[in-house]
């Protein structure tokens, strides 16, 4: 039985890494099972703080089909589209943006922190698609009448104006949007290789789209425990990056592999090897896929050209109603 409409989107701003995986496609493949989702690439979304150089957009947007497809996410039980080829997204984010209080979207905590943030980048984000960001996503979200939509606590404050707009909607006009609810996971987070947060900036990144043996040659690159200077030292594998992925990927060995460190029994080299391995096994799957998937692109065009079919099908019932209720029609 369906528990209910999910919809959720990510930026395709570059390339996706492990942590990107973890931190939410792995959910997003477990969620399938129970909800009707909707996946959508908001290449929209990217504007807003990329605007000024848009020529790697389109590859973004493919490398992103690819890594969600190879994830295992299915494209006949999932509506799985680009944003800007369901005209309606646009429609909906400027009717709702005639009756959103302007100070509703400045106090968005992340707001000034962003262009802060990117601003120190050289980026200049004082504009109106920015500020208006949780508007846009707010029209992503209501255009299918989703009730749930998986987020981290960070995007809790975004996911509350959207129930806040929802319910104005509906006061000053009709109710026909449901007030979307959040679904928290629990992200299992990884370190970068070097031990800080996994991020392309820091070139730490293990790439989602990795081989076998690039995978293999990123685990070897891995820091250790710094006190271990050699093998026969005990280690900590507390402090140990390569053990923080062992609970991900070795978690029926983990305690031992813990008891051979601090004994030192096992070498950081072959605890590199036994990692390297248990990762190359979970990811199989997703490499073969992906391998058959990049060998045939008109496949995933089709694929997308297919979500957005069936999204624009819902969407135009969507605005029909909205149209209507704001007497527009």
């Amino acid at each position: 039985m369906v528990k209910g409409r999910i919809f959720s989107g990510m930026q395709p701003s570059g390339k996706f890494h492990l942590g990107n995986y973890l931190g939410a496609l792995e959910n997003w493949v477990k969620l399938q099972k129970d909800y009707e989702c909707f996946f959508s690439i908001v290449d929209w979304h990217a504007l807003t703080s990329s605007y000024e150089d848009t020529s790697k957009l389109q590859q973004n947007i493919f490398d992103m089909a690819l890594d969600w497809l190879s994830a295992g996410l299915d494209p006949e039980h999932n509506v799985i589209f680009v944003q800007s080829h369901v005209k309606e997204h646009a429609e909906l984010h400027l009717l709702l943006s005639m009756m959103t209080p302007l100070s509703w979207l400045e106090r968005v905590p992340t707001y000034k922190d962003k262009i802060q943030q990117l601003g120190n980048q050289g980026k200049d984000i004082n504009t109106y698609g920015f500020m208006g960001y949780p508007e846009l996503m707010t029209a992503d979200i209501l255009l299918y009448k989703a009730d749930t939509v998986p987020v981290g606590e960070d995007q809790l404050p975004h996911l509350e104006l959207s129930r806040e707009i929802a319910r104005r909607f509906n006061h000053m006009y009709k109710p026909i949007f449901p007030e979307p609810n959040p679904f928290l996971s629990k992200a299992s987070l990884l370190p970068g290789i070097d031990g800080r947060k996994m991020s392309k900036s820091y070139g730490n990144e293990i790439p989602f789209a990795a081989s076998p043996d690039e995978l293999r040659a990123r685990v070897r690159q891995m820091i250790t425990d710094p006190q271990r200077v050699k093998k026969s030292d005990p280690g900590n594998p507390d402090v140990c990056t390569v053990y923080t992925f062992h609970k991900i990927y070795s978690p029926d060995e983990l305690e031992s592999i813990g008891t051979a460190c601090r004994q030192a029994t096992i070498g950081c080299v072959e605890c590199k090897k036994r990692l390297a391995e248990r990762m190359v096994t979970a990811l199989a799957d997703i490499h073969t896929r992906r391998i058959a998937l990049e060998a045939n692109p008109g496949r995933v065009k089709e694929i997308l050209e297919y979500g957005a079919e069936r999204a624009r099908a819902v969407a135009a019932a969507t605005m029909a109603e909205v149209r209507q209720v704001m007497n527009l029609s």
